[in-house]
């Protein structure tokens, strides 16, 4: 069982910038994708970016695309959000994930992101 841990959620202005970062408790050869998906209060859970976990090629949704950047650090075993220029609809819980390629999907359990307007 894989446990992802969250950091670096917080409160910020709007304009602002976070990072947030993403450890898994053990370091597995089987892990293919990571990435982060959010959810705002009274909205569904909604994909945001996620890395390729050996090639590094990433994707994030348009809505954040050329604001938040997802990375990794192979030897730390860190996957990274930096956002940007956040807004107060970037308000929401973060989940960090990660796809095995065996099948399995795991979550952590949330970090909040606030920005205030």
């Amino acid at each position: 069982q894989v446990q992802l841990v969250e950091s670096g959620g917080g409160l910020v202005h709007a304009g602002g910038s976070l990072r947030l970062s993403c450890v898994p408790s053990e370091r597995t050869s089987s892990t293919s994708f990571m990435g982060w998906f959010r959810q705002a209060p009274g909205k569904e859970r909604e994909f945001v970016a996620r890395i390729l976990w050996s090639g590094g090629s990433t994707y994030a949704v348009d809505s954040v695309k050329g604001r938040f950047t997802i990375s990794r650090d192979n030897a730390k075993n860190t996957v990274y959000l930096q956002m940007n220029s956040l807004t107060a609809e970037d308000t929401a819980v973060y989940y960090c994930y990660a796809d095995l390629y065996g099948g399995n999907r795991y979550w952590g359990a949330g970090i909040q992101v606030t920005v205030s307007s």
